[in-house]
């Protein structure tokens, strides 16, 4: 019996451990650290600069986070400072996430990436009109006076050979 336990234990801890957490998050802040100057990285402000900076060119997922953090002017409330000081002290991204942010706001690190098409395989015409929509908004296009399923295809298609890159 508690061998059962301590496997099932086991199976969880190397779920839990195998999935990412905080990728979203993880990848913004990554993103903003290489872009901020060498002799800022230890200034609270400069960094925040370039976040706020970096946050006006996201979509999608990594828009909502900064929208959660108060990067962006629409933002509600801001948690900026538990950004943009633990970064300065050279704290790694990962634990700015997971200790400071995850205990302020959870929903930061229930931000995930949407796994990406399989475009070899993907049949558009079997999806439905929402994710063609989000296919789009994904790409940051939109379909004007498309009311038909097959005028959202057709939009794709023309659209996929500029965003969508084909393996060798």
């Amino acid at each position: 019996m508690s061998r059962l336990v301590l496997l099932i234990s086991l199976v969880i801890v190397v779920a839990s451990a195998a999935a990412p957490q905080c990728e979203v998050c993880k990848k913004v802040l990554d993103d903003v650290m290489a872009k901020v100057p060498a002799g800022d990285k230890s200034k609270p402000d400069a960094i925040g600069k370039v976040i706020r900076e970096h946050c006006e060119t996201t979509r999608n997922k990594e828009n909502k986070f900064c929208f959660y953090i108060g990067a962006l002017p629409e933002s509600a409330t801001s948690i900026m400072n538990e950004v943009t000081k633990p970064l300065s002290w050279s704290m790694p991204t990962e634990k700015v996430c997971l200790e400071k942010l995850k205990g302020k706001d959870a929903q930061i690190c229930e931000l995930k990436y949407d796994k990406p098409l399989d475009w070899k395989t993907i049949d558009l015409k079997k999806m439905r009109v929402k994710e063609l929509k989000n296919i789009l908004g994904e790409w940051g296009e939109v379909c004007k006076g498309c009311t038909e399923k097959a005028e959202l295809i057709k939009r794709i298609e023309e659209l996929k050979p500029k965003y969508v890159k084909e393996e060798l």
